[in-house]
This record gives structure tokens, C-alpha cells and sequence, in this order.
């Protein structure tokens, strides 16, 4: 039996088994619902709105936007090739656009294989070289003795390799030598509150890297690291049941249910890790793109690793736009929200009114308006994120951070996280 003969019996073995980590009871409406909240997205066409995401989220589910799907698929090729296959100046000194990065590039190259595309013909070939070149960009930042950083992320990093093994196209024994390295010496990877997407990210890479066996001199470290994955992703469950929080779950759960190493710990973790999920659904948590993109795989008990050998004759329900009735006309209330600055000199202080029901951002907006706060931000797949405030922007390893006085992290962007009355939100600037 060849390769691909013998990786796609693999997977077949795999499919016959119905795994503990997944989610085979959920309701129809809700998932839905989440579908729903998708489709205004793919109606945004313009470049920096573009996600590519939202594409194989919707493609690993079990759901289908009919002909938008198809029209969103075109919008991304065009755009992605467009930007990347341009020379690096053009002759009208235009460099308004920028180039997709590595983490971008690498969910379209996972778009075109949920629509059961492999990349090929040149231009298919210098979007694969211009992925390897990021990944060879990263792994010298990282350096020979492993105490540099990516410039972007190990989350990042792990994704390009994703990608590149969908596809069937190895990189280089020493680019997963560097994400092995970071694996089992965690330090390196573990840094902030959401390390849980990024072991999970690398779980994936090293699972499609296993089944593909595209690095065969790296076998037995890729074993032992999927091994050590699982483990500090289950150590990393909280008491509700959620490993990391409620928006790394998904991610987390894509990895598990293809795990082949089952032992009692993992069943017990999964099963209150899908109670978890399942209530999280009914309080409407997920609201962001990017996040019910990432869910929407587990609900059809599915992973980007499923991109190997997708199935894209899968029969899948057709969304029809939400249809919901508008509330009476009512004077809106309002709640006081106190917005506050550290990490700068001077720090500041200030109570903002706002309707209930606004968004953080509404909140740093209302502030800007009506008094002397300033702030900045960056568009990204997963939202707005800070990118100065007060006139200060954040630096090379630096970041604005989102709390709820005193110490506790939102989980959630400014476009979706919105302040109860009352509520004291700071804004930190820290470093990593």
C-alpha cells in the first residue's frame, strides 16, 4: 500500500471509532444559531475584513452558506494571490496594503484544502514558498540556541506548519525541531493566559506530522511531544470544566478527539469539558467570528486536522439568514463604567456613561469623545485589538491588556466584551 493510500486507511480507522472527546449529542438550533452569526461576516468582502477562518469553519461543520460559500472562497483567492504575488513595491509607490502574515496565509492555505484543494502550479508554488520563507524568518528569530521568539507567535508558527502538512508539503526536519524544542522545554511556550490555543495549535501540527509521517527522522520526538501536549492541556482544566477558558475549549477539544492515547484522565476531562461547552452554548457565550469558527468543527465532530483527507461530498444543512424580532422602542438604560489606565505615566481615571448592553469598545469611544482619552487600534481575524492608548503605543514585546479591576484578564476583545454597571476596566500595559 502506498503513502496515501496508507495514511487515508489510517484516518478511515480512525472515523470508525467514536471518541470520548466528541461531541455526537448537540442541539440542532444552537448550532444554528452560531452558523448564523457567520453569514453577515461573509457578506464583508473588502481585504482587511476578509477571514479565512469563517471559510473552513463553515466547511468542517455541519452546515453550508450555498452559493456565498462559493462567492467567499473566489473574494479570498483573489485577495490572497493579489497581495502575495504582487512584486514588493509597486510602481505607484502604493504600500497601503499590507501583506497577509504567516498565521493569515496559512488559513487560507487550509481554506483551499476544505474545498479539497491541494496548492499546486506556480502560483500555487510561491504561496508554499512564501509560507516555508516565514517559518525559515521564525526559526531565526527563535536561534541556534533556542532563547529568541518568534516575531509573531508559536500559535503562528504551529498553524504554518499545519498547513504546509495538509497539503502534503514537508518542511524542514530543523523549522519542527524548533516547535519540539518549545514543547518540551514549555517555558519557552508557555507565557501568557492563552497558552492552551498554542499547545493546542502545535498538537494539531504534530498530529498531521505523525499521520503524514512527512518527518520521519523526528518520529519519536513528535510521539513524545503529542504525549506531553495532552497531558499539560488536561492539567490546564478549570473547575467548570473548560481547559484554559471557555474560548480555547474548542481548539482544545479539536486536538483531544483525535488523540490516540486514551487513558481514564482524558475520558473524565472530556466529558465534563463537553457539559461545559454544551451550557456555554445555551448562554449564547460565543459571539466572535473567529471563535464560532473554531467551534463550529467540534460540533460536527471534526479538526483542521480532518484536512488531510476532507470529505466534501458531506451532506450539510443549508443556513437561512436569522430571522428576529425587533424589540419595542424603549428608552435605553444606562450604566456607569469606570475606565482606567496603568503602565504609563500619567495614569488615568475616568467614569463613563454608556446604554447597557455596550461593547468595551463603545465604552473607549464614548470616552474619546467626551473627554481626553485616546486610543488606537489594529483590525485582525479575531477582532480589534489595542494598539496605543493615551498617546501611547505599545512596543516590541509589549501589549495593552484588558482587566477587571483588580487582576482578572477578559477573554474577550473590546468588540465583544461588554461591562456590567458598575464595573472598573483597566487597561495595562505590560510586558512579554
Amino acid at each position: 500500500m502506498g503513502g496515501l493510500g496508507t495514511l487515508l486507511f489510517l484516518l478511515g480507522g480512525l472515523g470508525a471509532l467514536a471518541h470520548v472527546c466528541e461531541i455526537t449529542e448537540v442541539d440542532s438550533t444552537l448550532v444554528e444559531r452560531l452558523g448564523q452569526r457567520l453569514l453577515p461576516w461573509m457578506d464583508r468582502l473588502s481585504p482587511e475584513q476578509l477571514n479565512p477562518s469563517i471559510y473552513v469553519g463553515l466547511r468542517l461543520s455541519s452546515l453550508q452558506a450555498g452559493a456565498k460559500e462559493a462567492h467567499y472562497l473566489h473574494s479570498l483567492k483573489l485577495s490572497y494571490q493579489q497581495s502575495l504575488l504582487r512584486p514588493a513595491s509597486s510602481k505607484d509607490g502604493n504600500d497601503s496594503e499590507a501583506k497577509p502574515s504567516m498565521g493569515q496565509l496559512a488559513l487560507y492555505l487550509l481554506a483551499l484544502r476544505a474545498n479539497c484543494e491541494f496548492v499546486g502550479g506556480r502560483k500555487g508554488d510561491r504561496l508554499v514558498s512564501q509560507l516555508k520563507r516565514f517559518l525559515e524568518d521564525e526559526k531565526g528569530a527563535i536561534g541556534h540556541d533556542h532563547q529568541g521568539q518568534p516575531r509573531t507567535s508559536y500559535y503562528q508558527y504551529s498553524l504554518g506548519i499545519l498547513a504546509l502538512c495538509v497539503h502534503q508539503k514537508r518542511v524542514h526536519d530543523s523549522v519542527v525541531g524548533k516547535l519540539l524544542y518549545a514543547v518540551e522545554h514549555e517555558q519557552h511556550l508557555l507565557q501568557d493566559h492563552v497558552s492552551v490555543d498554542t499547545m493546542a495549535m502545535a498538537g494539531m501540527a504534530f498530529s498531521c506530522l505523525e499521520l503524514s509521517n512527512l518527518n520521519p527522522n523526528q518520529r519519536n520526538r513528535i510521539n513524545l511531544a503529542l504525549k506531553r501536549v495532552q497531558e499539560k492541556i488536561l492539567k490546564a482544566q478549570t473547575p467548570e470544566g473548560y481547559f484554559g477558558n471557555v474560548y480555547s475549549t474548542p481548539l482544545a477539544l479539536q486536538l483531544l478527539m483525535g488523540s490516540l492515547r486514551p487513558t481514564v484522565e482524558l475520558d473524565t476531562a472530556c466529558l465534563k469539558a463537553k457539559a461545559a461547552l454544551q451550557a456555554s452554548l445555551q448562554h449564547k457565550t460565543f459571539q466572535n467570528p473567529l471563535m464560532i469558527s473554531q467551534l463550529l468543527p467540534v460540533l460536527n465532530r471534526k479538526s483542521y486536522v480532518d484536512l488531510i483527507s476532507p470529505d466534501c461530498q458531506a451532506p450539510r444543512a443549508l443556513l437561512e439568514p436569522a430571522t428576529e424580532t425587533l424589540p419595542q422602542t424603549q428608552v435605553p438604560e444606562f450604566i456607569d463604567v469606570v475606565l482606567k489606565v496603568s503602565g504609563i505615566s500619567p495614569s488615568y481615571r475616568h467614569s463613563v456613561s454608556v446604554p447597557a448592553g455596550s461593547s468595551l469598545e463603545d465604552v473607549l469611544r464614548n470616552a474619546q469623545e467626551h473627554g481626553r482619552f485616546r486610543f488606537s487600534t489594529q483590525a485582525s481575524l479575531s477582532g480589534p485589538f489595542l494598539t496605543s492608548v493615551l498617546g501611547k503605543k505599545a512596543g516590541e514585546r509589549e501589549f495593552w491588556q484588558l482587566l477587571q479591576a483588580p487582576d482578572t484578564p477578559l477573554q474577550q476583545g473590546i468588540a465583544d466584551y461588554r461591562p456590567k454597571d458598575g464595573e472598573t476596566i483597566e487597561l495595562r500595559l505590560v510586558g512579554w
